[in-house]
């Protein structure tokens, strides 16, 4: 839920001049100030500390009225999680060794301010005091963090790099996440949201967190393995919205469809998805991400007087499924209403297209059939990179890429999947997974 955060009262810590932050972060909602780490810091409104994203998207770290640091990049990718970690090590004789900040295991060294020359030595921070409040996903309890967060760890009176947290991946070279750190905890450490939503601390300590404000929605999308979402950044028109970390799109506009499209893509593979009606008027199927016509932010993809290039999507409201020449394919035609579950299967190797209502495939369709297509939709041919796409007007659709929620609310029964990726209402049929990082690998 938009206002879902965590409060913890700290204790005397080991030592308030010493701490390492490590976390995980991939943001959902850009152009805001987004902070995920605050602290009151003692008696004064003066003594904050806060951790997280500008509006201009940049990161920073401030405390005391201070911006300590902020970047000079932006993060704006939304597919990605970031590995952050901050060490505060005041007690360092060099101003610029008493704090840092670490990004996918790379210290940040450009700042668009970078004001550490004013951290006295031995200066305390506003983290990591006793007695006082402290917040993870707000800043104490208003501008909450918007995305998701994944194995946070904490260590009171210790400094470490990011190599503590993380790894090189010899094969392919990226930042990879550590899921057992070794590192010591101090009075006031801990370790959550290591494995799944737990907020109880998953360290030796005790130090457990309280959930305030709604409720914490387990994701099977982690740095391990990045699923698809929605893509805010996708010129869609200022009336669509998203939230439930981009996977619910809503247009509050009228008579003006609004489309964005899936985060990931395939060429080729087998690629399964369900979205959820929660209104009566959308358009929803997969488009080719190269196509020239992408990017028109009114009706492309919207209906079936605008249908662009090579794209093929079902109304709901009729059950008729279009093809890219705006034709409406036969054998289509079971519409749906609030609350059924619209499936599609993208064989993006046979270059076939199956849909599903509430678990039956349409036109007696067996998304097994392979290069037969059995009832598909026989997609263009060529070179495409297809991706989901949703058109809404004036109304909201939830998808499930694989997180095994609509919206915020978990699948009521769980179908089979034989890849073991993702978490769906419905059987995946054999060969088919979902759209991750991982699904891309199979």
């Amino acid at each position: 839920m938009a206002n879902t955060h965590l409060t913890r009262t700290f204790g005397t810590s080991t030592n308030t001049d010493i701490f390492t932050i490590s976390t995980w972060v991939k943001r959902s909602e850009l152009d805001d100030n987004d902070f995920f780490v605050y602290a009151t810091g003692g008696n004064s409104d003066d003594n904050w500390f806060q951790v997280g994203f500008a509006n201009d998207n940049k990161f920073i770290i401030s405390a005391y009225n201070t911006v300590w640091l902020k970047t000079n990049r932006v993060f704006r990718d939304v597919n990605a999680w970031y590995h952050i970690v901050i060490k505060a090590d005041s007690p360092q004789g060099t101003a610029s060794n008493r704090l840092k900040l670490y990004v996918n295991g790379v210290e940040e060294t450009s700042f668009t301010t970078d004001n550490r020359s004013s951290i006295s030595q031995g200066q305390t921070w506003g983290w990591n005091k006793n007695s006082i409040v402290h917040y993870i996903g707000s800043k104490a309890g208003s501008n909450y963090f918007d995305g998701y967060l994944s194995h946070f760890h904490f260590s009171d009176g210790y400094a470490y790099d990011a190599s503590t947290f993380g790894s090189t991946d010899s094969t392919t070279g990226e930042w990879k996440i550590n899921t057992s750190p070794s590192f010591t905890l101090g009075t006031n450490g801990f370790t959550i949201l290591k494995d799944g939503n737990t907020i109880t601390d998953q360290s030796t300590n005790s130090n457990n967190w309280t959930l305030a404000g709604g409720t914490l929605t387990k994701t099977e999308d982690c740095p391990s393995n990045v699923f698809a979402t929605w893509n805010p950044l996708f010129p869609a028109g200022g009336s669509l919205n998203y939230d439930a970390g981009n996977t619910r799109l809503y247009n509050t506009g009228t008579a003006a469809y609004r489309t964005s499209v899936s985060t990931l893509g395939a060429s080729t593979g087998k690629f399964y998805a369900e979205f959820k009606c929660e209104g009566d008027t959308f358009f929803t199927g997969v488009i080719d991400i190269n196509s020239t016509k992408m990017g028109i932010n009114d009706t492309t993809f919207g209906s079936s007087s605008s249908m662009t290039a090579y794209g093929y999507g079902i109304f709901n409201s009729t059950g008729n499924v279009m093809n890219n020449a705006s034709t409406v394919v036969s054998g289509y035609s079971a519409a749906l209403a609030n609350g059924d579950i619209l499936g599609i299967a993208l064989d993006a190797t046979n270059k076939k297209l199956y849909f599903a209502k509430n678990g039956v495939w349409q036109n007696s369709g067996v998304p097994t059939s392979g290069s037969t297509g059995t009832g598909a939709i026989s997609l263009a041919s060529g070179d495409r990179t297809w991706v989901f796409a949703s058109s809404v007007n004036g109304t909201n659709i939830s998808a499930n890429f694989g997180n095994g929620y609509f919206n915020e609310t978990a699948v009521s029964s769980a179908g089979t999947n034989a890849s073991g990726n993702g978490i769906f209402e419905y059987d995946v049929p054999t060969g088919f997974t979902a759209l991750s990082t991982k699904g891309l690998n199979l």
